[in-house]
């Protein structure tokens, strides 16, 4: 079958060559962004009067019917159209003749045409996801308004450090994807420009109107220089860029979720609906969503390194290069969607073990910097003097078998006569937490102004 492009050749392709060169296996999930974007061409050839108004009419019917016979499964898609936007001309022209047909690429480029398509893709899954994020970040809020008392350990190191409550714990991931939102609509907002009408790299002679183009189709403008429209895929760059931050928080959190469910931890339950079992050790309950999603971060990663490497030395303008553009992207949208759904429903029924966590605010010692601190403010000792003090104080309940909060004071006062007996109080776990009111701390007041700050943020969202 002759191609489209194929006047000055003289050899056919050889079947190496289609099979090598063809994109249309993967690009055809563009084909609804492929077919709005011929639909408001034709309009503006038609308003421009460089198209008669009646092959405007034939191609927009004649696109209604590309569309549907692909959507109801008629649609034969054939590797020798090379792409989706071959495909859909050629079945257009089959439709309403090649009279009519062959007029709709008037004034258009491949070039722009494949910008344009997988802006509009791009564009539609930063808006998706965002959305996503919005309801994991309502559902992390939700849980954390009903944990402000519940104490667990705060960690650095992995090792116990300070007593928190785990809606501060919480918080801490709502703030993560709050700015990971706050990326993503960022980009659509910078990006959200038609780059139709830049044709192959340099614009067209033809009198064409790319503000109605981009108007029709809801952009907000248009790309200014038409050798970058379609030579640069940075849109494209900076998804996977976001999606990788995304997918790093989302790891961390799978990574504790993975841990807090073990028997070591003990601090929830994951629902059996969110969990697999073992094909030889049937006492097992496996957090596989939660692995999966942490182990997908590699996969997210690749895809941003790859799109990098393939457009670190192109020369411009467009190079079948970038034919490369479109999987890894697709394959990061398609499992980040998939990742924040599930991971939302897990959270949503994940329970968690009120009774271990308070143990285990009760192991490592989790108010010695509250001692450091009453030495230096009620006693007037220098802090690295104090820190020493403490350390020492640490030690002899490390040899008592005790945690610190449990020394009674003559033990305290053993290591520094000066402590009395106010410090007792201070030492307790609640009061430690409470002790730290400074704004972005562990106290219930700096919680309560963080989960209001959360809410603000949530009303204020409207995608």
């Amino acid at each position: 079958m002759q191609k489209m492009w194929q006047g000055r050749f003289s050899e056919a392709s050889s079947e190496l060559l289609e099979a090598f060169n063809a994109s249309i296996e993967f690009d055809k999930e563009l084909y609804a962004q492929d077919i709005a974007g011929s639909k408001a061409h034709a309009k503006m050839l038609g308003k421009c009067k460089i198209i008669e108004d009646e092959a405007v009419n034939k191609i927009l019917e004649g696109l209604d019917q590309v569309k549907s016979e692909i959507e109801n499964g008629e649609f034969k898609f054939n590797i020798a159209d090379e792409d989706i936007h071959m495909a859909v001309e050629k079945r257009l022209s089959q439709i309403i003749g090649a009279e009519f047909g062959g007029k709709l690429h008037t004034a258009r480029s491949r070039n722009d045409q494949v910008a344009l398509d997988f802006r509009l893709f791009v564009l539609e899954a930063n808006l998706d996801l965002a959305k996503l994020l919005l309801n994991l970040i309502k559902t992390i809020n939700s849980i954390a308004k009903e944990h402000k008392s519940t104490l667990m350990p705060g960690f650095t190191h992995l090792q116990h450090a300070q007593p928190v409550s785990l809606a501060y714990h919480l918080l801490a991931y709502a703030f993560m994807f709050s700015r990971d939102y706050d990326r993503l609509i960022s980009s659509h907002k910078r990006n959200n420009l038609s780059p139709l009408g830049s044709c192959a790299m340099a614009g067209t002679p033809h009198p064409i109107d790319r503000e109605m183009v981009a108007n029709e189709l809801g952009f907000n403008g248009i790309t200014p220089n038409a050798m970058d429209s379609v030579s640069d895929r940075d849109f494209a760059l900076e998804l996977l860029f976001n999606l990788s931050v995304v997918f790093t928080h989302t790891s961390r959190l799978c990574e504790e979720l993975i841990l807090w469910s073990s028997s070591e931890f003990g601090y929830i339950t994951i629902s059996d609906k969110f969990s697999t079992g073992s094909s030889i050790m049937p006492q097992k309950k496996n957090p596989d969503v939660a692995e999966l999603i942490r182990g997908k971060t590699g996969r997210i990663y690749g895809n941003l390194i790859s799109l990098l490497t393939t457009m670190k030395s192109l020369p411009l303008a467009y190079n079948k290069d970038m034919q490369e553009d479109k999987e890894c992207v697709f394959d990061s949208v398609k499992n980040a969607k998939n990742s924040l759904i599930i991971l939302n429903a897990m959270i949503e029924e994940v329970k968690f073990n009120k009774e271990n966590m308070l143990k285990a605010t009760k192991i490592g010692h989790l108010s010695a910097t509250d001692l450091a601190d009453y030495l230096v403010k009620k006693k007037f000792i220098p802090f690295r003097q104090a820190h020493f003090i403490t350390g020492k104080c640490v030690a002899l309940a490390e040899s008592l078998g005790k945690d610190l909060s449990e020394l009674s004071l003559n033990e305290l006062q053993s290591i520094e006569p000066n402590i009395s007996t106010d410090v007792l109080e201070l030492l307790t776990l609640e009061s430690s937490k409470e002790a730290r009111k400074s704004l972005g701390g562990t106290s219930d007041y700096s919680v309560d102004i963080q989960l209001e700050l959360i809410d603000k943020f949530i009303k204020s969202q409207e995608i």
